[in-house]
């Protein structure tokens, strides 16, 4: 969403952007509504995680393509590696509950996948201080979902 914000009136990225953002807003709901469905509790940190996530995509676009390209690759990376994590878990039950939960997880990766490919084919790696950004931007995904898992 911060991202969009920024790059709104770019005709070349605005209808990129708003895609990804399309499938983003599809994860969360389905999430929401599974964690309805099965009683989960969520993390109590959801509105920080929004703010996070809203202040790290507008920041990182007012540096320019290259650096939200950046941090788009380096976000799609690690929820990637989460989704494979979470399929791994769930390859070890085959109720058909969990089948219909790993099928949706596998297309959400495929979704999440695909916007690292996008960002690295619009130049992520031409951004200014690209290996500092990455690796502080993979950092803070790691730990959030770190931090998630156990509040």
């Amino acid at each position: 969403m911060g991202q969009h914000l920024v790059f709104k009136s770019d005709k070349k990225l605005e209808p990129l952007i708003k895609h990804m953002w399309e499938q983003e807003k599809v994860h969360l709901e389905k999430f929401d509504d599974l964690v309805s469905k099965y009683n989960v509790r969520p993390t109590a940190l959801t509105p920080i995680w929004k703010l996070a996530g809203l202040t790290l995509g507008i920041s990182t676009a007012l540096l320019g393509k290259e650096a939200a390209m950046a941090c788009t690759e380096a976000v799609e990376t690690v929820i990637g590696e989460h989704y494979n994590d979470q399929l791994r878990d769930l390859a070890k039950t085959n109720t058909s509950e969990f089948l219909e939960l790993r099928k949706t997880i596998k297309a959400f990766r495929d979704d999440e996948l695909e916007h690292l490919e996008t960002a690295i084919e619009h130049d992520s790696h031409k951004a200014p201080l690209y290996n500092g950004l990455n690796f502080v931007i993979q950092a803070g995904c790691k730990t959030a979902i770190w931090v998630a898992q156990r509040i």
